[in-house]
């Protein structure tokens, strides 16, 4: 996303003119003496814009990193370049599928952040924005996060129940596969629900997986109740002393009320500890208003975006967790079960604002 956004800046600095070179003298009435006048006092530069030796050190700013002076070195920018620096982060984010509140949002905090104040000695107008925009992303990607081992472990009751929610096609029933392997890579045992009892391939999906992971997956014939198989895997781990249960659903678009009501059971039967909405990353805004639709139907905890690795653009990652208020807890990151990894804001920021190809 940065590497567009610097594209942008430095198009518009080399279309921009330089500094206005002095003007030429008006010809005089009179002939000009042979020898050259030396210019009136007044058009002499000013002390100030002399390059003072004991003055042109960068003077300390007042604390690390700071960007900003209120010492007489240093430069404001102009109303205009804000304005105009705004309208290409406006169109490279639109590009990027950051969806239009973030946008608002970005732009609020680079006005606050930059309008009226004088940059420190030094510091340049490409360097300003990508630190204040850093710090509007941050704020935005960290949300308060769950450990979702941590919250197996701590949690009163036994299994812990997690449910998976989202539409066809974007890696749900995978993504229950990988966070089966996840978990036992901390020590917590898991059995599978196969509770998308509406396709006979999510069933056949779900038991090669679990052989592959040496995971229980507990299922009913195709057209069963799905909270019907929702609970016998909760019975089971209690039986089993299993520590989770995952609850694999029917893909589900918000206009199928019969099947967000499938949904809506399932979560009265089992009482599910935790609610995950799988979205696909590539997806762009359509993720935004698909897990708004599944977070006022159903209820939502968190996020796992699928196929992170594919989005050059980083948008939905940045959009999700604002417009939802919810944070993202896991992102896919490959076809394997070990390209499952906990979401890092600080990874994402990394990513956003690479110096490579422009996304």
């Amino acid at each position: 996303m940065w590497a567009a956004i610097k594209a942008r800046l430095r198009h518009r600095e080399e279309e921009e003119p330089g500094p206005e070179a002095p003007a030429p003298a008006a010809p005089a009435s009179a002939p000009a003496s042979p020898r050259a006048t030396p210019p009136a006092p007044a058009s002499r530069p000013k002390p100030e814009a002399r390059p003072v030796p004991t003055e042109a050190r960068p003077e300390p700013p007042a604390e690390a990193g700071s960007l900003f002076t209120e010492g007489l070195l240093g430069h404001r920018l102009k109303e205009g370049t804000i304005d105009d620096v705004l309208d290409d982060l406006e169109i490279v984010l639109l590009q990027s599928d950051v969806a239009v509140p973030v946008i608002e949002r970005l732009r609020r905090d680079l006005r606050r952040e930059l309008a009226g104040r004088k940059l420190r000695f030094g510091v340049d107008a490409e360097e300003a924005i990508r630190t204040s925009l850093e710090h509007s992303v941050r704020a935005i990607l960290s949300r308060p996060p769950v450990d979702v081992a941590a919250a197996v472990r701590t949690s009163a009751t036994r299994p812990y129940v997690i449910l998976f929610v989202g539409v066809n096609g974007t890696g749900k029933t995978t993504s229950i596969a990988k966070l089966a392997g996840w978990l036992r890579a901390q020590g917590l045992s898991s059995v599978i629900a196969a509770g998308d009892t509406f396709r006979a391939g999510a069933i056949e999906q779900l038991l090669v997986h679990g052989e592959r992971l040496g995971v229980r997956v507990v299922r009913q014939q195709e057209g069963s109740d799905p909270a019907a198989v929702a609970f016998d895997a909760v019975a089971h781990a209690k039986a089993k002393k299993v520590d989770v249960v995952l609850i694999d659903t029917a893909g589900r678009q918000h206009t199928n009320e019969n099947l967000i009501e499938e949904a809506k059971k399932i979560r009265r039967v089992v009482s599910p500890s935790l609610t995950i909405f799988v979205g696909d990353a590539l997806s762009g805004n359509d993720v935004l208003e698909q897990a708004k639709l599944f977070d006022r139907a159903i209820g939502v905890d968190g996020l796992i975006l699928t196929k992170l690795d594919a989005d050059a653009k980083g948008g939905a990652a940045l959009s999700a967790t604002y417009v939802t208020k919810k944070p993202i807890l896991f992102v896919g990151l490959g076809q394997g079960y070990g390209d499952l990894s906990v979401f890092d804001p600080d990874w994402m920021i990394r990513r956003l604002f690479a110096e490579g190809a422009a996304g």
